[in-house]
């Protein structure tokens, strides 16, 4: 008798509590999808873009402003960008936080982060002071174990609505143009990013360009995009559009063509499955370039080359070709599936996170000098995929 209402208890609580698990489950998964996409490409033309623009520290601030003045666009709307400092929450500086009086917030009283904080300011301030068209400025920063930096950042850059994530890479550039070791714990923050932001992310890998040198109405920074195709190409196009109102950036637009007719032109990489989705990718390219070609190419504000290609060995030929042609190139940091031009690109990666172009640009055996802007359109699949990451525990 006993066992027959242990059972009944059992099967009874089974079926109350399932529907709280799950209903848990759910909500949770709904709050890390966002309502809308945030990104470029749906950014209203008559709204400000809003910028979440990470810094390590002082060594960073240079590039920083130059992203930030070569983001301007057109004077009105303009821009609002958050200058963030990335901030490790290290035991030594866990010892150093006290409560702010009347609130439940706690402050640094870390000496070098203070002095740190006030200096990156100052310079980011007074350039704004010189240069006070079309861009609002705003301060934050966020302080975290590199296990839980990502997640802080994506919460802000989430309250913020911000359309684009603008990181350092985790390596910093030497006297010499070469890098150094990098910190790992800004390498994880980086790729956890690329795979949970709510928005749209590019990454700068400064090289010895001169890209830290501050470029102005009257310079004449060079500067590329390379187009091939693919979501995270096309908003890397969108991005270019911004720069090329800069009157200090001379752009240049670079297309990778397939060409088909070529001897060396292999044969189809994708199955057959994936064909009618290439296809359709290929539609928005032509229509998302198109587009770019009248408003910009057309009245002469961009200059415009192609290049027809047969493989990824052609590919990398041109790219090896731009040595000292440009200060900044930009490129699409493209989805897990190759393309013919981008094929083998990516066998002896040094940072997968940059993609097939980007880490070929940026690699340390790579002769082109050029500093190199990474960027990912924002995906939705990648909020989904990030739940195992928080799940995982239950």
């Amino acid at each position: 008798m006993s066992t027959c209402i242990s059972m009944v208890i059992v099967f009874f609580l089974s079926i109350v509590h399932t529907p709280f698990v799950v209903k848990h489950i759910i909500e949770r998964a709904r709050e890390l999808v966002p309502a809308q996409r945030m990104t470029l490409q749906s950014l209203d033309p008559t709204s400000e873009l809003k910028i979440l623009l990470c810094v390590h520290g002082p060594h960073n601030v240079p590039s920083s402003i130059n992203l930030m003045e070569i983001s301007r666009g057109k004077p009105s709307p303009g821009i609002r960008v958050y200058v963030t400092d990335m901030v490790e929450l290290t035991e030594k500086l866990a010892a150093s936080l006290e409560q702010e009086e009347g609130t439940d917030n706690m402050i640094v009283t870390d000496r070098s982060v203070i002095d740190m904080r006030e200096q990156i300011t100052q310079v980011f301030q007074s350039y704004i002071d010189e240069n006070n068209t079309g861009i609002t400025l705003s301060r934050s920063h966020v302080l975290s174990t590199f296990n839980s930096m990502a997640k802080d950042l994506t919460v802000l850059a989430d309250d913020l609505t911000v359309s684009l994530i603008l990181l350092p890479f985790h390596k910093c550039l030497n006297a010499d143009g070469t890098h150094d070791s990098g910190t790992p714990g800004f390498r994880y923050v980086n790729r956890k990013l690329l795979r949970n932001a709510p928005c749209s992310i590019g990454i700068l890998v400064e090289r010895g360009s001169g890209f830290t040198d501050k470029i102005t109405k009257s310079s004449q920074c060079e500067v590329a995009i390379i187009f091939i195709g693919g979501k995270d190409d096309r908003e890397a196009l969108l991005y270019a559009g911004r720069v090329a109102w800069h009157p200090g950036v001379k752009l240049t637009v670079i297309r990778f063509l397939l060409d088909k007719n070529s001897e060396n032109a292999p044969r189809r990489l994708n199955n057959r499955g994936d064909a009618a989705e290439e296809e359709e990718e290929m539609q928005l390219d032509d229509e998302s370039f198109t587009e770019f070609y009248e408003k910009y190419v057309a009245g002469g504000k961009v200059a415009y080359t192609e290049k027809h290609l047969a493989n990824s060995s052609e590919t990398y030929t041109v790219l090896k070709s731009l040595k000292g042609q440009y200060t900044l190139i930009i490129v699409g940091r493209g989805g897990p599936v190759n393309t013919i031009l981008t094929f083998g690109l990516n066998d002896w990666q040094q940072c997968p996170e940059l993609g097939s172009v980007g880490d070929v640009l940026s690699g340390s055996g790579f002769e082109c000098e050029s500093s190199v802007l990474i960027i990912q359109q924002h995906r939705l699949k990648g909020q989904l995929d990030g739940l195992s990451d928080d799940f995982s525990i239950m």
